[in-house]
């Protein structure tokens, strides 16, 4: 008659050991429903940010050969008084200057972000550190 045991009737108590072991399946089958989920979620996210992506590079190309064709017709309005070479040789000239100019902007801001080290953080941290050792001395 072991086997057949029917279970406690609703008002029963039951072992504490039961309890803790439901307890522990019902907390592990919450937690892998929360990760799944979040996992749905993500990659719905990342399809959606993919997409954005995509479109935004599809605008950055755009953009590209918008000024390309404005840079010809810069090279065509010139060549209206002057030689088409001369025209093509001057506005290539600007546009590289420009680009010069920003490559030199792009450096020194790189030079300024490097190391990359949160040298305020580090700096507390050091002082947090001293305090320490300062109260463990007295």
């Amino acid at each position: 008659m072991d086997g057949d045991q029917a279970p406690p009737p609703a008002g029963a108590e039951r072992p504490i050991g039961e309890l803790v072991g439901e307890a522990s399946a019902q907390m592990s089958r919450l937690v892998r429903d929360e990760i799944q989920l979040a996992v749905a979620e993500l990659q719905e996210k990342g399809k959606r940010g993919g997409i954005g992506a995509g479109l935004f590079g599809a605008a950055g190309i755009t953009a590209l050969f918008g000024v390309a064709t404005l840079l010809a017709t810069a090279v065509l309005a010139l060549a209206l008084v002057l030689p088409g070479w001369a025209a093509a040789l001057i506005v290539a000239v600007v546009v590289l200057a420009v680009a010069g100019v920003l490559a030199l902007m792009g450096r020194k801001k790189l030079q300024s972000a490097t190391p990359v080290v949160p040298e305020d953080t580090v700096g507390n941290v050091r002082a947090d550190i001293d305090a320490v050792k300062e109260g463990l001395h007295r």
